[in-house]
């Protein structure tokens, strides 16, 4: 039995040398690995010069054309103001806004008709003097004649009387038209500082008001884009909207360049104008004086030039992909901005721009055009 238990080991060991040759002998044979391509995966494409017409934008505060302190040039007491002379009231053109008593200049009116009827009548005495005096005179020696006795020194007197009393009657018919002080224009009544029972003397503040037949709105220009700026300025169309949206546009004008950089900012300054921003001649959306405005409008066109995502331009460079498949940098001039894009000039004839950028693009770094396939599931990552 002592081999019994010798041979018992060695068989178990042989038995399991047997059952590992089995499994490996009948294993599946290895495939080789495939060798990953590293190189990073980026898109190409190949751009078109075209030419493009720059939208400018800009914003600004809605102000007046002008604004008028109205005073009362003739002294009286106030006995009449029209409704629409209040504070927010719009008024015409000749709108009386206010009446000032008139009797006392309606009696200096017909006192001044009357000095002119007597120096007239006195004109027409002298004259007729005067040439009686000339048919003597044939009859006198010359020696006797003289100026005096031909009243030319009275007949001047009365001339100028004539003219004094014509003077005093301008005046006279002045004040009385004075009495009703009338609108310099469509206006809104910005403030109304009379009421009816008030004593007014020339020179007294009767009202503040904005002239709403025109509209200004001063608004900055970069400095960046001044050469963007086309070249008559006179009057070009500008669109204005009180919403960022534009939803609603009202049509303005450019008037004139204010002809000054700021020192502090450099900004320059262009001054549009907007007719009738009441809306009180036409249809128009009305904008209020103090509103904030966005404004757009056409400026020059670029020639030649691509248009290319921002994000892949840096420090004035793109990627390109050469021949040998490797990134290759490009400088380009970034003429204007738009947005998500920059409009640049290179020579970019038959070149291969890189669309989509690996995450450290180097000088020669070797990359792989992506498929549409990879293209999608690079998207989807």
């Amino acid at each position: 039995m002592k081999w019994l238990k010798v041979l018992a080991p060695v068989g178990v060991i042989l038995v399991g040398i047997a059952a590992t040759y089995g499994v490996v002998a009948t294993a599946p044979e290895e495939k080789s690995s495939e060798q990953v391509d590293t190189r990073p995966l980026v898109t190409v494409d190949t751009l078109s010069p075209q030419n493009h017409t720059v939208t400018l934008t800009s914003y600004g505060e809605v102000t007046p054309l002008e604004t008028t302190q109205l005073a009362a040039q003739v002294a009286g007491e106030v006995i009449q103001w029209s409704e629409g002379f209040i504070h927010g009231g719009l008024v015409r053109r000749g709108d009386t806004l206010f009446t000032i008593e008139k009797d006392a200049y309606e009696a200096a009116l017909l006192q001044a008709e009357a000095n002119l009827s007597a120096a007239q009548a006195q004109l027409i005495q002298e004259k007729a003097q005067a040439r009686v005096a000339e048919q003597e005179a044939r009859l006198m020696p010359d020696t006797q004649v003289t100026e005096l006795y031909l009243r030319k020194p009275q007949l001047l007197s009365a001339q100028a009387s004539v003219k004094s009393a014509e003077a005093m009657l301008k005046i006279a018919q002045r004040d009385l038209e004075n009495c009703e002080v009338k609108a310099p224009y469509d206006a809104l009544v910005v403030s109304r500082e009379i009421g009816v029972g008030d004593y007014v003397s020339p020179g007294t503040l009767a009202a503040t008001i904005h002239n709403i037949e025109t509209a200004e709105v001063t608004f900055p220009i970069a400095g960046f884009d001044r050469h963007l700026l086309p070249e008559n300025l006179s009057r070009l169309a500008v669109k204005v909207s009180t919403d960022a949206r534009q939803a609603s546009v009202i049509e303005g004008y450019i008037h004139r360049d204010s002809g000054v950089v700021d020192a502090a900012t450099r900004l320059s300054h262009l001054v549009l104008r907007i007719d009738d921003p009441y809306g009180i001649d036409s249809n128009t959306q009305k904008v209020k004086f103090g509103s904030y405005v966005n404004i757009s409008f056409k400026g020059r066109t670029l020639k030649d030039v691509y248009r290319i995502p921002q994000e892949l331009v840096t420090n004035n460079r793109i990627w390109l992909m050469d021949s040998d498949q490797k990134l290759v940098p490009k400088k380009v001039e970034v003429v204007h901005e738009s947005g998500k894009h920059f409009y640049i000039r290179a020579d970019l004839a038959n070149a291969n721009v890189v669309m989509t950028l690996p995450e450290y693009p180097q000088p020669g770094m070797e990359v792989r055009v992506a498929r549409d396939s990879d293209h999608l599931v690079a998207q989807k990552q």
